[in-house]
């Protein structure tokens, strides 16, 4: 994983170590269709670009959670989280296995806000290969 502190605040190492864990626990929550999960970490505004083109709301992205996972073994790799100052951006790679057995690949770009006190998802931007 790569950082870029572009915020001289003590709390960045703190800020990494939150939105690391929240990065797996989003990568997870979609593994696992964990609606639960994504109810906790999405803000009221969300918004998620889908490979296919469309943009969905979060109640839209809850409803398509829910539906069953086809994928297996999803893992991030590559991941570069940017902070700047009460936004987050994260970079990465996904990885995972088709329902067919076949090895795929893609990238996302999630945007954080710090709310409140708290880092919540904001947008999704996913591709698939």
């Amino acid at each position: 994983m790569q950082a870029v502190a572009t915020t001289s605040d003590g709390a960045w190492n703190s800020d990494l170590e939150a939105l690391t864990r929240l990065n797996l626990d989003y990568i997870n929550s979609v593994q696992n269709g964990d609606v639960a999960r994504f109810d906790e970490i999405l803000a009221d505004d969300f918004l998620c670009s889908n490979p296919d083109g469309s943009l969905i709301d979060r109640a839209q992205f809850l409803v398509q959670t829910a539906q069953r996972v086809t994928i297996t073994g999803l893992t991030a790799h590559d991941v570069k989280i940017r902070i700047i100052g009460d936004v987050a951006i994260i970079h990465a790679e996904t990885r995972y296995t088709t329902a067919d057995g076949r090895l795929a690949r893609g990238r996302y770009t999630d945007v954080w806000a710090r709310r409140q006190g708290r880092w919540l998802a904001v947008s999704a931007h996913v591709t698939r290969g």
